[in-house]
């Protein structure tokens, strides 16, 4: 092979087949058929690569040093020249429209999401709100002011509802800028800045007075539909309404009067167990008669067999008490009777519902669910309910027959730190 530098005359003379150098690393190949063209061989990461800078009828002695030149200068500054040209002549990623992204953005991430409701509710929302105004938008063409006009329509009259509008049109543009499909994250802090401050959100949930609660247990139980005794089931139980509907046999405990409830139902992650009382195995007695009790049955089926939908609750209590109570309230209506009515201590209240101690000392020291004396608790509770007289000494018999110890906790009876509802 011949060594030194060519001549652009050199070059063009040359025939013989093989690699003929012009210096460092610069090379004219000619092929057995006679074709020729440039080659600048180098070392890259301690291994040999060969770059093709193209044909020599298409390329001059002169430009061949140039590229080549310029290669160098890429790979010193930490440029890697194949990888740019790669990219370069790759397709443009086809960008989807809002729709599109928001529906695969959902599919990717529900899988890790527990609550059935806010899966579903995550895109009927964007369905309902975002997709006749940003539908059919390629994501990279979505900016603030597109965004800030539809949440416009519904930030102070719906704030709550067009809070998670923002949030999850936020969340899909980010999923979008994650995937390349954007140049920049999504503008929801702008966003932000161009609506007025939505009015306060009032965190308490309407609630019956206790005093009025025995008179609705009667209405109630008037008629046997299975959203009547689903509600009056949950106000004995002082259990959330998701907690009702998505209860099954499996649950139940008839001969121990238990309802066990799995972590993965908990607001808190954590089982939960549930004395029932006998105006509360009375519902399930009728129940059981009626639908049977296999171990996947709902309590209360809806139709299909369905566990009962989120608004059935809500709907008994409008069409037959008004919209002026709702039914988380009834957790507070159990609470506030427990506290002026009785002389059981907060943190068997809170038991009760299932809060979780707020404050770590407090938590750690706690080694008991106060399960004997959450039963009386709730037999008396039952019985107010039912308009029955039930002795209240009971409590205080239980204090010291609660088979766990606290000798060394803290006194929690009247200073609980409570969880929101």
């Amino acid at each position: 092979m011949a060594t030194g530098k060519l001549t652009a005359l050199k070059a063009k003379a040359l025939k013989e087949p093989g690699r003929h150098s012009d210096g460092n690393g610069l090379v004219l190949y000619i092929k057995e058929n006679g074709s020729k063209s440039w080659v600048l061989r180098s070392q890259v990461d301690g291994k040999r690569r060969d770059f093709g800078l193209g044909s020599f009828n298409d390329v001059s002695l002169a430009d061949a040093r140039e590229k080549a030149d310029e290669l160098r200068r890429q790979y010193r500054s930490g440029t890697d020249p194949v990888a740019a040209k790669r990219a370069a002549k790759a397709p443009a990623p086809t960008v989807p429209t809002f729709r599109e992204a928001a529906e695969q953005a959902h599919k990717e991430h529900k899988g890790g999401w527990k609550n059935e409701k806010h899966k579903a509710q995550w895109i009927s929302s964007l369905q309902a709100y975002a997709y006749p105004t940003i539908g059919d938008m390629p994501v990279d063409q979505i900016e603030g002011p597109a965004i800030r006009d539809l949440l416009a329509e519904i930030w102070l009259s719906k704030p709550e509802t067009a809070s998670r509008v923002k949030q999850r049109i936020g969340a899909t543009l980010d999923w979008a800028y994650a995937k390349g499909y954007r140049k920049s994250e999504a503008p929801m802090r702008s966003v932000t800045k161009g609506l007025p401050r939505q009015p306060k959100k009032d965190n308490h949930f309407a609630a019956l007075p206790y005093d009025q609660a025995p008179a609705m247990m009667a209405k109630l139980a008037e008629t046997d539909t299975v959203g009547r005794q689903a509600l009056r089931f949950l106000i004995l139980t002082a259990a959330r309404s998701g907690e009702v509907r998505g209860a099954c046999w499996r649950e139940i405990d008839l001969d121990q009067q238990l309802w066990t409830i799995p972590g993965d139902r908990m607001k808190a992650g954590k089982m939960h167990i549930v004395p029932l009382r006998p105006a509360a195995i009375a519902i399930l007695e009728k129940l059981k008669a009626a639908y049977g009790d296999n171990p996947d049955q709902p309590l209360f089926p809806g139709k299909a067999n369905k566990p009962l939908s989120d608004m059935t609750l809500t709907k008994v209590l409008r069409d037959g008490f008004g919209d002026e109570i709702t039914v988380h309230g009834f957790r507070s209506t159990f609470r506030d009777w427990a506290a002026e009515q009785t002389d059981v201590a907060g943190d068997v209240v809170e038991a009760a519902l299932a809060h979780t101690v707020q404050n770590r000392v407090e938590a750690a020291y706690r080694r008991t669910n106060y399960l004997e004396k959450r039963r009386v608790l709730m037999s008396m509770w039952g019985s107010f309910l039912l308009g029955e007289n039930e002795a209240t000494e009971e409590v205080v018999a239980t204090d010291n027959a609660d088979n766990t110890s606290r000798s060394a906790a803290p006194d929690l009876a009247h200073g609980v730190a409570r969880s929101a509802a």
